[in-house]
């Protein structure tokens, strides 16, 4: 299902609980916009000691090398300096994996000859224990994080933010040194949260309907920032993972996606809590962005028209279960009525209030299939013709993401 908390408007209401709680009439009054509400700060989720992406050491803030206590092999045959903590591992396993490590590594280098990745202190001939050093212009922590998953195999986690803090620098280190199969095996994993296809949208936002519940904080804290997912896939040359992304970052408002007043805390945001904002992408897709944006609320206020208009079809089912009062005595012009007080009722939910949900489509599309219901309605026919056509739509507007943020080649 669809984040429909994504939009942030004070009220938590969805379509359904609206109408399964306003007294049936067909009218339906104005009602101006509520003043924001304030929102409880809530913690951001904290990284955790002994995780993936808690800290490798803590000796180096004095600038002491360190060796690190797990990849530190007496038998290695080089070491790797990544800021000042020093890795030994073996030229063999690093060779085997990286095409960039292998040529890097064929000849020795004499010493005070630096290579393309040499730098810090000292010069790339020197030696520890006698094995050659090699300075790497990348942050300790991806490189601890790449070693362990060469040495024991990539042991991701649930896609969330502590999980994608490793699997990022991996993903960016495998892309660097042309590690392609690990690369592959990361741009898989974070497919799950960033899928190509509609059903695995579908079962990611449940995860995060099911995290809210548990953890009591807003859905989007469950998976890492679109904003940075969006900048990784730029880096690395993963593009599948961009339409979901900026379907995403389009559902929050731009308040949010810009960032709060200078100066001012924003770890209760989703976009917030350290995360980078919109302001860090490059300007084309700051444009794809706001022409994507503008599509998806283009779309919202095609499907209520679209409703309305009775685009959803007439059964012949339906004729032939309600033309003549039906098995349940519900006429068809009754479900035409039916139908009209749902449009107006939507019309006023998602375009005049701006309810929950009211900038994901995907979302709307799904309450709007629900509202004839057993739930809400006797009449069993209106109920599949009406759920058929939101699925439809769904499906049509899933293909229609790329296009929408001028993705498509």
């Amino acid at each position: 299902m669809s984040d429909p908390s994504l939009s942030h408007h004070p009220s938590s209401r969805s379509l359904r609980e609206r109408l399964a709680t306003r007294e049936r009439s067909p009218v339906i009054s104005t009602v101006p916009l509520h003043p924001a509400e304030e929102l409880p700060a809530e913690e951001p989720p904290s990284i955790q000691e002994g995780s993936a992406a808690a800290p490798i050491a803590t000796a180096c803030d004095d600038g002491e090398l360190v060796r690190h206590h797990d990849l530190w092999f007496s038998d290695g045959s080089i070491v790797l300096r990544a800021e000042n903590v020093l890795f030994r591992v073996h030229i063999s396993q690093l060779s085997r994996h990286s095409t960039v490590f292998a040529d890097m590594l064929e000849f020795p280098q004499p010493a005070g000859t630096p290579s393309s990745d040499a730098g810090g202190d000292g010069e790339q001939g020197e030696r520890i224990d006698g094995c050659p050093v090699l300075f790497l212009h990348d942050k300790a922590e991806d490189v601890m994080n790449l070693l362990h998953a060469l040495y024991d195999g990539p042991s991701f986690g649930d896609n969330g933010r502590e999980d994608f803090r490793a699997v990022s620098g991996i993903l960016r280190l495998a892309n660097k040194y042309d590690i392609e199969k690990l690369r592959s095996t990361a741009v898989d994993h974070l497919s799950t949260a960033w899928p190509m296809t509609l059903r695995a949208w579908d079962l990611r936002e449940d995860l995060a309907r099911t995290y809210e519940i548990e953890t009591g904080m807003q859905r989007g804290f469950r998976y890492p920032s679109p904003v940075a997912i969006i900048n990784l896939a730029r880096e690395v040359d993963a593009p599948h993972l961009l339409p979901s992304a900026f379907y995403d970052l389009s559902r929050y408002h731009y308040a949010q996606v810009f960032g709060t007043v200078p100066g001012e805390p924003d770890d209760h945001e989703p976009l917030g809590a350290g995360s980078p904002r919109a302001s860090t992408l490059a300007h084309a897709d700051i444009q794809k962005l706001a022409v994507g944006k503008e599509a998806a609320a283009h779309a919202v206020t095609w499907l209520i028209q679209s409703m309305a208009h009775g685009s959803h079809g007439d059964s012949p089912r339906h004729l032939a279960e309600a033309g003549a009062g039906g098995q349940f005595g519900f006429g068809f012009g009754a479900c035409r009525k039916d139908f009209g007080e749902l449009v107006e009722l939507a019309t006023q939910h998602y375009l005049f209030d701006r309810e929950r949900g009211c900038a994901d489509p995907l979302y709307v599309a799904e309450e709007l299939g629900q509202l004839k219901s057993a739930e809400f309605s006797e009449c069993k026919a209106c109920a599949r013709s009406l759920e058929g056509w939101a699925a439809r739509e769904r499906e049509r507007m899933w293909k229609m993401i790329p296009v929408w943020f001028r993705l498509t080649a």
